[in-house]
């Protein structure tokens, strides 16, 4: 890709300096690591993000910014560079038509996932080239992850980084007309804990006026209770022997809170599979009876976010992967006695056991991480159709194999939606031949989503369960509850959320 410095765009807080690129995707500029609020440091560091200072002269904007994860994860399954710096709270414009305010362009905005802990916005995944290509404005956002970003600390306020991704939107609000992008077309989108992260924002009173239509992907609620997340909040300030209060915390390092934050929200063995199922993320947005007034299920059942387009799904082995490696240590264990061990037990259990003859002939592996799947994504998927039921909801199903690794796994889909199958690290996980038709497809289906809040077929009733297959370069709109009947048993059960 061919790119050469750009003029300067006007924000509200001062000109940015991006880089035009030129590629088989077309052309178009891109514009990292504009501040949207200050370096979250010294005294900022667990406050509410705070105002950018204006500038003046020309701000370069030519590389991705600071990000708030320090390391990039080995075995993640998204190439996402941890980039060193203060000033993390960042976000990057892809655009084709800058300077243009009358352009009027949709616009995604994309919120990256990683268990709320970990993730980077500069994603080779996540450029906008291809968006641009079709005529969409793409913004993609950084916010505090981990404890710094979301646990309970007294004297602070809750849920920074939900607070962040309010500030991120709202400088969209303010800046994006600049950048070609009409502030009145704003899709949210994201995946795994970004997918959570745009279903919370669904149902938060505050948040409303900020988007007109959401994508969630594979996505992982928060929700937590306020009771669990001090408690947390306490277990991690007694574990690093300080006052679980904002002075104290702000002179431990980064580092060492998140030695602790990890080790306290992965205990070991099968206690860990089981909270992941029936409590969510330890770290993660907390319903705090402000900024988030209520559990998003209730604000759904009330109609907040109704006037909203949502599409929403999930790949149909997610979590398979976690389990594949433990096929000979799980064999011998009685079914139901596995299950039991993760939460799942009684007549639900027998019945879900009943619904998946597939998986119980792969053997207990398969069946767990199966469950993993169904009880963390595929289930959440019906509920929140349920919960908005009338509002219009346009579910789907990745059933795309990968031919290298065997499952179609968590993560799996995201270069399909960015239709990036040539970016770095893409055909390690698809296998060698990947499949572009499929691409090509859901691509066009995100980009309708974005221009016009309608993906291309039968938005789902209780009625039709109307759901979207994507899989083996074969896409077919089926009219059937059968694509999520499998998990309606889970459905009755008490799990978050």
């Amino acid at each position: 890709m061919g790119s050469e410095t750009y003029g300067s765009v006007r924000t509200q807080q001062g000109e940015v300096r991006g880089k035009w690129r030129r590629s088989a995707s077309g052309e178009s500029a891109a514009f990292l690591g504009i501040p949207f609020a200050q370096a979250p440091v010294g005294k900022l560091r667990f406050a509410a993000p705070a105002p950018m200072a204006p500038w003046d002269g020309v701000r370069d904007a030519l590389q991705y910014g600071a990000t708030p994860a320090r390391t990039e994860f080995p075995n993640g399954s998204i190439p996402e560079p941890a980039i060193p710096g203060e000033s993390t709270l960042n976000l990057n414009v892809f655009t084709p038509r800058p300077r243009e305010s009358d352009a009027g362009l949709p616009v995604l905005v994309w919120i990256h996932g990683g268990g709320y802990f970990s993730g980077s916005p500069a994603s080779p995944w996540y450029d906008g080239r291809t968006y641009n290509r079709n005529g969409v404005v793409v913004v993609s956002l950084s916010y505090r992850l981990g404890f710094d970003g979301f646990g309970w600390i007294d004297g602070a306020p809750a849920n920074r980084g939900v607070l962040d991704w309010i500030a991120g939107l709202e400088w969209v609000q303010e800046n994006i007309r600049e950048f070609g992008g009409d502030p009145s077309r704003v899709t949210i989108a994201g995946q795994s804990a970004g997918g959570g992260a745009v279903m919370t924002l669904l149902g938060m009173e505050r948040a409303q006026h900020l988007f007109s239509a959401v994508h969630s992907i594979s996505g992982a609620f928060g929700d937590m209770p306020m009771a669990l997340a001090k408690e947390f909040g306490a277990a991690l300030g007694k574990k690093l022997g300080v006052e679980p209060t904002a002075d104290a915390l702000r002179a431990v390092p980064e580092d060492q809170i998140f030695a602790v934050q990890q080790e306290l929200s992965t205990p070991p063995g099968m206690d860990y599979l089981k909270s992941m199922v029936q409590d969510g993320p330890l770290v993660a947005p907390v319903v705090d009876g402000e900024l988030i007034r209520r559990p998003t299920f209730e604000s759904y059942r009330m109609g907040i976010g109704a006037d909203k387009a949502l599409m929403l799904g999930a790949t149909d082995e997610e979590f398979l992967i976690m389990v594949a490696g433990q096929s000979e240590q799980l064999a011998p264990l009685p079914l139901p006695a596995l299950l039991d061990s993760v939460g799942l037990s009684g007549e639900t259990r027998d019945a879900y056991i009943a619904s998946q003859p597939t998986y119980v002939a792969r053997g207990n592996a398969a069946l767990l991480g199966k469950y993993l799947t169904d009880g963390i994504f595929r289930s959440t998927v019906l509920r929140v159709a349920h919960a908005r039921a009338g509002a219009p909801t346009w579910l789907y199903r990745f059933a795309f194999v990968s031919t290298s690794i065997g499952f179609s796994f968590h993560c799996l889909d995201v270069p399909f939606w960015f239709d990036c199958l040539d970016s770095p690290e893409v055909a390690a996980h698809t296998g060698p031949n990947r499949p572009q038709p499929l691409a090509t497809a859901m691509h066009r289906a995100s980009v309708e989503f974005a221009s016009a809040h309608d993906p291309g077929w039968s938005a789902w009733t209780a009625d039709t369960g109307a759901t979207q297959v994507f899989g083996d370069g074969a896409v077919a709109a089926r009219a059937s509850r059968d694509e999520f009947n499998d998990v309606e048993c889970l459905l009755k059960t008490a799990f978050r959320p």
